[in-house]
């Protein structure tokens, strides 16, 4: 694949995650009342709650958005991300491995985190393998990196 066209597929695999995370951090900010049970908590403290995990994954997307930019030049960037979802991925699955039984909701809910984040970082390892090498973006003789 020529050097723009890997450059693009980069920047779709990035931009799916991102879209992802915003997509959800929009629904958790916007109606957390939805999401409370999922979580095993209820009323006003438990979607202040909701809404600061949405909150978190607005957060955590600035060097996902950075890489989307230029995965090449901002490669720092996109490790980061990679990064980030693989603690993510650990993370959750330590927590659902302590979770201990009779939490069948919270076992959902961090099963579903545990397949977003595992989908994330499956895309971020291809971004970052498509990436891998010369890249060329500009006129010839331009590096992209």
């Amino acid at each position: 694949m020529p050097g723009a066209g890997r450059l693009w597929a980069a920047r779709g695999l990035i931009g799916a995650v991102i879209l992802w995370n915003v997509q959800c951090a929009v629904a958790f900010l916007a109606a957390p009342g939805k999401y409370v049970s999922g979580f095993e908590l209820a009323g006003p403290a438990g979607e202040a709650i909701v809404r600061g995990v949405g909150l978190l994954f607005l957060m955590w997307n600035v060097p996902y958005v950075v890489a989307l930019l230029h995965p090449v030049r901002h490669r720092t960037s996109l490790y980061e991300a990679v990064a980030m979802q693989a603690i993510g991925l650990a993370g959750e699955s330590l927590i659902l491995w302590t979770l201990g039984g009779g939490h069948p909701a919270a076992s959902g809910t961090v099963l579903r985190f545990i397949a977003f984040d595992g989908a994330g970082l499956a895309l971020l390892a291809l971004a970052v393998w498509v990436t891998h090498g010369p890249v060329r973006d500009g006129p010839a003789g331009a590096a992209g990196d």
